[in-house]
């Protein structure tokens, strides 16, 4: 698929991408990540209301941990082996003991901080769309973003999304850096949108 300058159809998509988060007020997916050159596989189920509630749940690795952040505390709970088991660790967003692969932050995870990063990059840079594809159980709509030259965005150069043709929920990414080299590739798996949280379960 070959870049092209940004149009106005593709970077409103991504607007509208934002938009349809912003009022969307929830959801949660299953998240089966696969990071650097070995494939390796995270799968965590995620959990997430506004304005920026965050609740990971990790299958593997680190089976049973459980982090939970609050943007009203500014941080991060982190049970290393299960809700009612010790220790319990209170961390700022940005400890390297929770950052995962390639720096990502609790605070900074959900799809909406993803749709943002793909307008800042498109910022001087070029968009790509192509024809739907089924990712799933998902109709979506495939987008490349690639950065101006030598320019990344929490240090990716290119993202390519596909984005859920009825909700413009984006259920599939990889990210690449300035060489070409793939650094993520996330599957959204199992995606419940607008799912009612009561307030104990971002405070548990």
């Amino acid at each position: 698929m070959q870049a092209e300058a940004p149009s106005t159809g593709s970077t409103d998509l991504i607007a509208a991408a934002q938009q349809r988060f912003a009022a969307l007020g929830s959801y949660r997916v299953t998240i089966r990540s696969t990071t650097g050159s070995n494939g390796a596989l995270q799968v965590v189920r995620f959990y997430y209301r506004a304005p920026g509630l965050v609740r990971m749940e990790f299958v593997t690795p680190h089976a049973g941990a459980v982090l939970v952040y609050r943007p009203g505390t500014g941080k991060v709970r982190l049970w290393p082996f299960g809700l009612g088991n010790l220790p319990v660790l209170t961390l700022a967003p940005d400890n390297p003991l929770i950052r995962g692969t390639h720096e990502h932050r609790v605070d900074r995870s959900d799809a909406g901080a993803l749709l943002a990063n793909l307008l800042a990059l498109a910022d001087g840079g070029s968009i790509a769309v192509a024809d739907d594809e089924r990712i799933g159980r998902w109709k979506a709509k495939p987008l490349v973003v690639t950065g101006a030259p030598g320019r990344t965005v929490s240090g990716v150069h290119r993202y390519q999304v596909w984005l859920a043709e009825e909700s413009l929920f984006p259920v599939k990414v990889a990210s690449y850096d300035l060489r070409g080299n793939r650094l993520e590739c996330v599957l959204m798996d199992d995606v419940v949108l607008g799912e009612p949280f009561p307030d104990e379960f971002f405070n548990p």
